[in-house]
């Protein structure tokens, strides 16, 4: 008779079990996603705080960028590196919500993910009365090259990324001006007072996945690839360069001195229009391969669609041409763009520095686009990894033989053309300078793409700098010195 009863006990222990993990997997899973949308919902606000989020770290493993303090009853967040990553890491509080990781990832980092190993545990967790603990986070993040990027962009209004190009990691991404992430939750209005040499300063901006730029020359790379991969130019087509390229019945000249007017190079090779970045070459061969051409290859590199990190959807933008505020797709390129602006990175292109660094780094891997990634690992509590980011890729954008020609020609920008700034002693570097316009005389947003060594590439990198001039006097020296501090660490 004892036993009977004893076996009924348990029975339904067990079956209260079953059902508390299949409400619980409901709730996290089918149900997770409207709740989390709905930042309103002052319960769900509460009920986070009483769990220990779990903690993120840098992608040595040991710089904790995002902790957990609190009194066994509710935890807060705290962010001992301040300005170091501040828009990846993102933030967690009580009256501003979420951003970056913090909110990207808040389900693991709550212990609410729907993985049946974290299920079962904070399960268990709770039929224990015990706190339940989040997973922690590992980003890719290089904290010495992210601090070296944050220096280099002080005191200016900009972004660099630099990528693993066989990879896809993500080893810096920052943005400037930056914030102190502690400041959100109660004084918030010292990030509204900080100033800038741009406006707005926005400093809650990632200029490097959000921010909207005209590419300049750095736009070239893309034309070129599209020009060498579909067999039209080779790197040693001659091209007669008069100073300017006749389109529409209107000349476009080249850069040049004000006082002394528009270079003129006269007789070049396709290699020599791009070490000097010609505009009036690079305008010619966009009509004769025609804009929808060029807008096929931009799209082979990712640009039209959002690059697919693991930060929020809205703080990535598209990079392409844009109308009226929204990306442009034209349904007939032919009459609807002007292939000559295009090709030099002018018309009604913008970009991100994230997908310009995805354009060097594919040129680095042999035309292969890799996806970009941030996150390199998941941990339970307990120390068992919950998941783990393994490299993926795209597409191919061009063939071997292309992306080797290319290679071959932006080394010659940084050998002896405008990206002279950016030599590495003993080491093969291969870049592409941009200075593009902004509607305003004489001041110009300066760009920088590259990647190193050439010849086995491991780091590629874009750099833009608002209002900062030629791209190869202010974009190129802070290229050169995240490509030295992360080779020499490598």
């Amino acid at each position: 008779m004892m036993n009977r009863q004893v076996s009924r006990l348990a029975l339904a222990a067990l079956l209260l079990m079953i059902a508390l993990i299949v409400a619980t997997t409901y709730w996290q899973t089918w149900a997770q996603a409207g709740l989390a949308d709905r930042q309103d919902n002052e319960i769900q606000r509460v009920a986070k705080f009483t769990i220990k989020r779990g903690l993120i770290y840098a992608g040595d493993g040991k710089t904790v960028l995002a902790k957990r303090v609190g009194n066994q009853t509710l935890y807060f967040r705290r962010y001992p590196q301040g300005k170091l990553a501040p828009h990846v890491v993102g933030y967690s509080t009580q009256s501003r919500s979420q951003a970056g990781i913090e909110r990207s990832l808040d389900d693991y980092l709550t212990g609410s993910n729907a993985n049946l190993n974290t299920v079962l545990t904070t399960t268990l967790d709770r039929l224990k009365g015990a706190t339940v603990k989040g997973n922690n986070v590992y980003l890719t993040i290089n904290p010495v090259a992210q601090r070296l990027a944050n220096e280099a962009l002080a005191g200016k209004c900009g972004a660099v990324v630099a990528i693993d190009p066989s990879t896809g990691k993500i080893l810096a991404l920052a943005s400037s001006p930056t914030y102190n992430e502690n400041l959100v939750e109660r004084s918030f209005r010292l990030i509204r007072r900080i100033s800038a040499p741009c406006r707005p300063a926005a400093p809650l901006l990632d200029r490097a996945t959000q921010g909207l730029y005209q590419p300049g020359s750095t736009f070239k790379v893309v034309t070129a690839a599209a020009a060498l991969d579909t067999g039209r130019f080779t790197p040693d087509s001659s091209f007669y360069d008069p100073g300017y390229c006749t389109e529409y019945g209107q000349k476009i000249s080249n850069a040049g001195n004000p006082e002394t007017g528009p270079e003129v190079f006269g007789r070049v090779n396709f290699t020599t229009a791009l070490e000097h970045s010609i505009n009036a070459v690079f305008c010619n061969i966009g009509k004769a391969i025609g804009a929808g051409t060029i807008l096929d290859y931009a799209k082979r590199f990712g640009f039209y669609s959002r690059p697919p990190l693991e930060t929020p959807l809205n703080e990535r933008a598209a990079s392409g041409l844009y109308k009226h505020g929204k990306l442009f797709n034209p349904s007939n390129p032919a009459t609807q763009v002007d292939p000559g602006r295009l090709a030099f990175g002018q018309e009604r292109l913008l970009v991100t520095p994230l997908q310009m660094a995805l354009v060097a780094a594919t040129v680095a891997n042999q035309g292969v686009v890799m996806r970009p990634y941030v996150v390199e690992k998941i941990v339970s509590p307990g120390g068992s990894t919950v998941q783990r980011t393994h490299p993926d890729k795209l597409g191919r954008a061009v063939k071997p033989q292309t992306a080797s020609e290319l290679t071959s020609m932006m080394e010659a920008v940084v050998q002896g053309g405008t990206g002279t700034a950016a030599q590495i002693p003993g080491v093969r570097v291969a870049g592409k300078t941009g200075t593009a316009e902004t509607g305003v005389a004489n001041v110009y947003t300066a760009w920088f793409i590259s990647f190193a060594p050439a010849d086995h590439p491991k780091v590629a990198v874009a750099v833009v700098v608002e209002n900062g001039g030629f791209g190869g006097k202010s974009a190129a020296p802070i290229a050169k010195t995240l490509m030295q501090a992360i080779l020499h660490r490598s």
